[in-house]
C-alpha cells in the first residue's frame, strides 16, 4: 500500500510512528511541514522535520516529543554567555549538529529536499521525508504588545510568547512563490490513501495545504483525517489559539468544516465527539489518546481501515493511481489487495 501523510511537529511524528507499525509494509511519503522553519545562529533550523526525523529514527527526547535524546546544553550555556539572542529558544549540543550540516549544505547550493534525504540517510525513519517545498517560507503572526502591532516569527510567539498575546493573523510569508518540492504532487498521485494525523490544523496541515498545487492534487484521493481537538481541547499544544486566530472553534466539528469536504472524505473523531457530521464525509468515533506505541498503532490502523471502507464504497479503490497530470497511471486494485 502507498501512503501519503501531510506532517507537523509532535502529534504528528508520534502518529507516524504508530503508522509505520500499522502497515509495515507500505510505502510511506511523509509531506513535512516547513513553515515553522528559523534561522538561528545563522542556522537553518528545521523544528517539524527533525521531530519526524528523530522519533522514527529512535533519536528522540521521548517526554518532550522534540529535541534529541540524552542532550546536553553546553553551547547554549556558552551563547548565553556572551549575551547572544535569542536565549527563548533553546537547542542541544547533538541537535547543533543536524542544523550546521544542513546549514553547510544548503550553503554549498543543495535544495532542501536533498539535504533531508541526505540528513535521512543517517537516521533511517523508514518513510520518504519530504518537505513541502524546497523555497523558503516562513509562517509569522500579527501581535499587539507593549511595543505596538508588529509581525513577530511564529517560533517566537509560540515559544517564548506561549501563544498568550492574541494572533491577529498568521501569514504564511513566501507562499505565493513557494512550489511544492520533488517528488511530492507524484507521491500524492500515487498514493493509495492520504492521512491527515493529529497535527495542528493551522500552522502545520494548514501551511502544507497553501502551497501551490497540493490541495489540488488531493482531488479525487481517498483522504482520512484524525481530528486534533478531542471535547473541545487540543491533544497537545496550544492549537486552540491557532484556530481562534482564524476565527475557527477550538471543535472536532469546527475542525472538519475547516478541511471540508471534497478534500477529506473520512474523519477519525474521540468517543465524546461521536455527534460530528458532514455531508460527503464518513465520520467514525474511537480513543484517540496516544497513550504509548501501542495505542498509536491502534489509531493509525482505524484510519488505514476507514480509508479502505471508503475507496470500496465509492468505488476508487485504494489502488487507483494516477500521473501528476490526472492521466490513469495504473489499473485500480481491489481494496482488500491494497491493504
Amino acid at each position: 500500500m502507498r501512503i501519503v501523510s501531510l506532517a507537523g511537529g509532535i502529534g504528528g511524528a508520534r502518529f507516524l510512528r504508530g503508522l509505520r507499525a500499522a502497515a509495515p509494509d507500505a510505502d510511506i511519503t511523509v509531506i513535512g511541514n516547513t513553515g515553522d522553519d528559523i534561522t538561528l545562529f545563522g542556522l537553518r533550523v528545521c523544528p517539524d522535520l527533525d521531530t519526524v526525523m528523530y522519533t522514527l529514527g529512535g533519536g528522540i527526547n521521548e517526554e518532550q516529543g522534540w529535541g534529541r535524546d540524552k542532550e546536553s546544553h553546553v553551547v547554549k550555556e556558552e551563547l548565553a554567555a556572551y549575551g547572544v539572542e535569542p536565549q527563548w529558544f533553546g537547542l542541544g549540543d547533538r541537535d547543533f549538529a543536524t542544523h550546521i550540516v544542513r546549514t553547510q549544505m544548503l550553503d554549498a547550493g543543495y535544495p532542501l529536499s536533498q539535504v533531508t534525504e541526505a540528513l535521512c540517510a543517517r537516521w533511517e525513519p523508514g518513510v520518504r521525508l519530504i518537505p513541502m517545498s524546497d523555497d523558503r517560507t516562513e509562517t509569522h503572526v500579527v501581535i499587539t504588545d507593549e511595543r505596538g502591532r508588529r509581525a513577530v516569527h511564529f517560533q517566537e510567539w509560540w515559544v517564548r510568547l506561549r501563544a498568550s498575546v492574541p494572533a491577529e493573523q498568521i501569514i504564511l510569508v513566501g507562499a505565493d512563490e513557494a512550489r511544492p518540492a520533488p517528488g511530492v504532487l507524484q507521491a500524492i498521485a500515487d498514493a493509495d490513501a492520504v492521512i491527515l494525523p493529529p497535527s495542528n490544523p493551522v500552522v502545520s496541515i494548514g501551511t502544507i495545504l497553501q502551497i501551490k498545487g497540493i490541495r489540488e492534487a488531493l482531488d479525487g484521493k481517498t483522504v482520512v483525517g484524525v481530528s486534533p481537538i478531542i471535547g473541545g481541547a487540543p491533544v497537545r499544544g496550544m492549537a486552540d489559539a491557532c484556530l481562534t486566530a482564524i476565527g475557527v472553534d477550538t471543535t472536532a466539528q469546527a475542525v472538519l468544516e475547516l478541511y471540508g469536504s471534497p478534500l477529506v472524505n473520512g474523519w477519525l473523531v474521540a468517543e465524546e465527539d461521536a455527534g460530528v457530521a458532514l455531508d460527503g464525509v464518513r465520520v467514525q468515533a474511537r480513543p484517540l489518546i496516544m497513550h504509548d506505541a501501542e495505542s498509536a498503532a491502534a489509531i493509525a490502523r482505524a484510519a488505514l481501515d476507514l480509508a479502505t471502507e471508503i475507496a470500496a464504497a465509492t468505488g476508487t479503490a485504494a489502488g487507483t493511481t494516477g500521473t501528476t497530470d490526472g492521466t490513469p497511471a495504473a489499473a485500480p486494485r481491489a481494496a482488500e489487495e491494497s491493504r
